[in-house]
């Protein structure tokens, strides 16, 4: 029997975007205490995590590109 994949509905549901609200206004709340407190935030640009803010680590290089320092 086969069973028909359900129809993606065109507009989100209520509850879908009220979630989207929701998580939206606490990513803004939180970004924006860290901007007043000073401390950095990794956020997403140009396919890439980047650290934001005043305090952010410098390293003088690209994180993404220096070797594994994990222990072994």
């Amino acid at each position: 029997m086969n069973n028909p994949t359900p129809a993606i509905p065109a507009q989100p549901l209520i509850e879908t975007a009220q979630l989207l609200a929701a998580l939206q206004a606490a990513v803004t709340s939180t970004l924006d205490r860290k901007r007043r407190l000073g401390h950095y935030a990794v956020v997403w640009q140009d396919g890439r995590p980047v650290a934001i803010g005043e305090d952010r680590p410098d390293t003088g290089t690209d994180p993404l590109d220096m070797p594994d320092q994990s222990p072994p």
